[in-house]
């Protein structure tokens, strides 16, 4: 198919690795993990007691008291990120905004809010109604658009840890069918007693900071955050003359229909979708530099990416690095994808290869180049970044700068 060329003009992240590009960058370039202790609520009960949150955040700094009152914790990140990507483009100066569309990818969304409600409304209180209206996710969509004014397609994904991913892929080819001139794609979602306890309860957690393809793992560290990108076609934005940071050269979303929770442990589903990413972009394997993993640190998520990279890669796998960016972002459910496809941009431009931090032993099952030792250089422009959700939803961006 002749498809338009996809450029991203913006960038926006909040999160607890960064509350805007510039820190994230710095964090990302230095390796600066944001995992630590939680106090968003008492997590006591609980064998993990550390995640990735977004901290010292003053909703009143953000927004007026009315508007603070009636987002979410999840729309509030949705809208902060959202708008600085919409910032650095210029978009809104340039099409109508009938033109500009939003592509969200979500998860848990306002679940805290709601725990809130209910925990007030147990204890015999009257708490206010408004910590209802994020429970359902398309709310931070909405919030985006009402926010600045965009009136053309809005939609969201919810696949579980691929949903961003997805919705950066589903926006770029929006743009690129024409049916709309640019886009904010990307994912909001913030920690919530739900899936904190979720995970806690599957054992799934790491009770230190998540440590990816390391032999001594024990699961994941949550996070929370937003991260968006806004997508243009190649020729428009040259046209007006705005800062090119990379282009979104294709991408896949496919399901393995194996299991809700386990994936499927040949690593056969993950390399169908990396190939048919790659595939969809019109790229060899021979062109790609490094991949950022959807990288968990469970003991079975890793084995899987590895044996699909070596599918994918071949006799090459041992020069394309497998990297994870979650020991410094943590975990972030409906946002990770995104949060990752910004880190990949990020890095590409920076001319790096970010380390995987937390190491703790070599695993003789993650026997491929993982980056831990400190980030590289890197001339390759280049890099996957892959999402494997929950149901078996996974997504594959293929990325260049």
């Amino acid at each position: 198919m002749n498809r338009k060329r996809i450029a991203i003009t913006g960038r926006g992240i909040f999160c607890g690795a960064g509350k805007d590009i510039a820190t994230f960058s710095r964090n990302l370039l230095e390796g600066r993990s944001a995992i630590g202790p939680m106090d968003l609520f008492d997590v006591s009960p609980f064998p993990a007691r550390i995640a990735a949150q977004v901290r010292d955040y003053d909703p009143l700094s953000r927004f007026d008291r009315k508007s603070a009152a009636s987002l979410s914790r999840a729309d509030q990140f949705g809208v902060i990120a959202a708008g600085e990507a919409l910032d650095e483009s210029g978009v809104r100066e340039y099409y109508s905004p009938y033109d500009i569309g939003v592509s969200l990818g979500a998860g848990a969304a306002g679940m805290i809010q709601a725990e809130q409600w209910l925990g007030e409304t147990l204890a015999g209180k009257r708490p206010l109604p408004s910590l209802l209206r994020g429970i359902l996710p398309d709310r931070t969509s909405t919030a985006i658009a009402t926010r600045y004014g965009l009136g053309g397609y809005q939609g969201t994904i919810t696949t579980a840890c691929s949903s961003s991913s997805t919705a950066i892929g589903w926006g770029a080819d929006l743009v690129a069918s024409g049916r709309l001139k640019a886009i904010v794609c990307g994912g909001s979602d913030a920690i919530s007693l739900l899936t904190y306890a979720g995970f806690n309860s599957l054992r799934v957690v790491d009770p230190e900071p998540c440590a990816p393809f390391s032999l001594a793992r024990k699961g994941i560290s949550l996070g929370e955050g937003a991260a968006f990108l806004v997508l243009e076609a190649e020729e428009e934005a040259k046209r007006r003359g705005t800062k090119i940071y990379g282009y979104i050269l294709g991408y896949a979303a496919t399901g393995e229909a194996y299991h809700m929770t386990a994936p499927e442990p040949s690593g056969a589903e993950a390399a169908r979708v990396m190939n048919a990413a790659l595939e969809y972009a019109g790229v060899g394997t021979h062109e790609v530099g490094w991949v950022n993993a959807h990288g968990t640190g469970t003991p079975l998520n890793d084995v899987v990416e590895t044996k699909a990279m070596k599918q994918v890669f071949g006799e090459r796998v041992n020069e394309v690095p497998l990297i994870s960016t979650k020991g410094l972002t943590g975990h972030c459910l409906g946002s990770a994808g995104a949060i990752e496809a910004v880190a990949t941009i990020v890095a590409l431009n920076a001319g790096i290869i970010p380390q995987t931090l937390n190491f703790r032993g070599a695993d003789p099952e993650c026997d491929l180049d993982y980056c831990h030792d400190g980030k590289r250089d890197n001339s390759v422009p280049i890099a996957l970044s892959n999402s494997f959700a929950f149901g078996g939803n996974i997504t594959t961006l293929v990325v260049s700068r």
